[in-house]
């Protein structure tokens, strides 16, 4: 059952990374890349404030996938129980 759930939110985790700048220029927080342009004027000075914002856009991100994840998971096991008192239904009718 968590294997679909895992397919959903690698992509959406991967895609936070990116967007985030973690690729542009060997790790996050270290300034503007080779592209131009970053996630804005703190981020594209490097630094330490550069580094601390970067780890508070992957917390966030974190946090989200996770927030995510279990609004899934409830859904996934309201669906279940929603499933099993249809079955059972079913079965005491015949």
């Amino acid at each position: 059952m968590f294997n679909n759930i895992s397919k959903v939110v690698r992509p959406a985790v991967f895609q936070v990374r990116l967007m985030s700048g973690e690729g542009s220029s060997g790790f996050p927080g270290s300034g503007a890349g080779k592209g131009g342009g970053g996630g804005g004027s703190i981020r594209d000075a490097g630094g330490a404030f550069g580094k601390m914002e970067a780890a508070r856009e992957d917390q966030w991100a974190y946090n989200k996938s996770k927030e995510e994840l279990h609004e899934l998971h409830e859904k996934l096991e309201h669906e279940h129980e929603k499933k099993e008192e249809e079955d059972k239904k079913k079965s005491t009718k015949k």
